[in-house]
This record gives C-alpha cells, sequence and structure tokens, in this order.
C-alpha cells in the first residue's frame, strides 16, 4: 500500500479526505473503491465508510465497488455536483432566458442549477417579484435592488437545498404569476422526466399558475433517462437550449412542434 495522502498538517482528515474524494468523482463521474484506496494509501474499508457518509449527505451514490455522481433514472445529482457540471452552457441558456424577463414581472423559479446563473443575472435587472422552493436562488437574489423575494416552505430536501412536497404545491397553487422558468433532469421523445414524484408535482404546479412558461436545459439532459413524466416540451412557450445540442435532436423537436430557441454563447 501507498503511504497515506497528506497536506501540510500531515495525514488528511477524514473531512478532507471525503472532500477530495468527492471531488475526484466530480471530475471522472465515477470511481472504484480500490483506485480511491490507493491513492489516498488507506483501506478499502476506510474508503467505503467515506463514500458511505457522503452518500448519506446526497452527495454522490454509492455503486457496487464505487460511487458515481452520474444521474440515473432513480437518482439526481446533488446542487454540488449539478453547479459545477455544464456551468459555461448553464451560464448561456441563463442569459437567453433573461431577454424574456420585463420588469415587474412576477417570476417562478425553480431548484435547478441554471437557475442560480439566472438568479445572478436577474438581480441587476430588476424590478420583479421572485417566487422559489430553493435557497440558492434566494441567498443569490437577496437584497437585489428591485427585488422582491417569496419563498416557499414545506419540506426540506437536504441534497437538493429545496423545499418540496404538499405544502410547497399548496403554496403555489395559491399563486398567479406571469412566467415560469425551469429545468428538468432528463428528456426522451419530447417529454420531460424527473427522478422523483415530488418534483413532478412541484413543476406541474408552477407550470398550472403561470402565463408564460420557459424550460431551459443543456445538451446533456437529452441523453438521460427519469421514472416519473412530467410534461411534453410542447406544454412550454419556448425551450432553450445550447449550442451543442445535436442536429438531431433539434430535428426532431421542430418536427414535434417545439419552440426552440438556441441560446449563442457570447
Amino acid at each position: 500500500m501507498v503511504a497515506e495522502e497528506t497536506d501540510n498538517q500531515g495525514p488528511l482528515r477524514p473531512s478532507q479526505r471525503q472532500q477530495q474524494i468527492l471531488m475526484q468523482v466530480i471530475d471522472q463521474g465515477s470511481v472504484r473503491n480500490e483506485d480511491l484506496a490507493e491513492r489516498f494509501g488507506v483501506s478499502v474499508m476506510t474508503i467505503l465508510r467515506d463514500v458511505t457518509a457522503l452518500d448519506r449527505q446526497g452527495l454522490l451514490r454509492r455503486t457496487r465497488g464505487g460511487a458515481s455522481v452520474q444521474p440515473s433514472a432513480l437518482f439526481e445529482s446533488s446542487v454540488t455536483v449539478r453547479l459545477e457540471s455544464q456551468a459555461a452552457h448553464k451560464r448561456t441558456i441563463a442569459r437567453a432566458a433573461l431577454r424574456h424577463v420585463e420588469p415587474g414581472q412576477a417570476i417562478l423559479l425553480d431548484d435547478s442549477t441554471t437557475g442560480i446563473h439566472f438568479a445572478r443575472l436577474l438581480r441587476d435587472a430588476g424590478p420583479a417579484t421572485v417566487i422559489s422552493n430553493f435557497l440558492p436562488v434566494l441567498s443569490e437574489l437577496k437584497g437585489g435592488q428591485g427585488i422582491r423575494l417569496i419563498g416557499l416552505g414545506g419540506t426540506y430536501h437536504e441534497a437538493g437545498d429545496a423545499f418540496l412536497g404538499g405544502m410547497t404545491v399548496d403554496a403555489i397553487r395559491s399563486l398567479s404569476v406571469d412566467l415560469a422558468v425551469l429545468s428538468t433532469s432528463a428528456i426522451t421523445a419530447g417529454t420531460c422526466y424527473h427522478q422523483t414524484h415530488d418534483t413532478v408535482s412541484f413543476k406541474r404546479a408552477m407550470m398550472d399558475v403561470a402565463a408564460k412558461r420557459i424550460l431551459y436545459v443543456d445538451h446533456t439532459k437529452f441523453e438521460r433517462r427519469a421514472l416519473h413524466a412530467l410534461a411534453p416540451l410542447t406544454d412550454f412557450d419556448v425551450v432553450i437550449v445550447d449550442e451543442r445540442t445535436p442536429e438531431p435532436v433539434l430535428k426532431e423537436l421542430h418536427e414535434r412542434q417545439v419552440t426552440v430557441e438556441v441560446a449563442k454563447a457570447g
């Protein structure tokens, strides 16, 4: 076994090692426990305990013999992972979505990490009333000039840093807003899907109370699958995608009569 990895103060503490494990899994998508044990100079059982701790925090997913942050039909990546993934494309998509906002509108934002980039832009583009269940979005907009914030309560989900459940849905259905801006976990055969029914219920409520609906998605969403259907893409007034969305996908969307906007970098 190689010597245990250290920092300037000596051997890594478990929390430091777990943070580095998480960063490696984010970078590679998935890893094997044996490879992590060799890198950090510890036993496979120690790595298994680290991976289990990260799994319980919802930061990654334990797999047979390793760990992964890649989404599946039943598992959505954590906010930490999603914020790092496709960040440049998400910023470009968020800028394109901002052009659909008019001053003074009431806007519903979901718990997508693209919404964090959108909120950073919207903060300086007010006035607006912003309603969200997503704590990072509310934090980004706090104190923004002309920004009025309404937070949606409910059951707090630590992995998603957001509130979901029946109370959240009831709060949304008591509103009437100008614009709902949301993302999705996966798109298959012209329909949006999510890993959990709670997320679907929340986003359906968003769509029901909005005069205009915008969906923004990066190209990776067309490569994924999830369990629960949300809505067909034709239920949105516009679907904003990035430049890396393959031509066959764009052609299919046009054939399905989806209103598509390709966000251009710069």
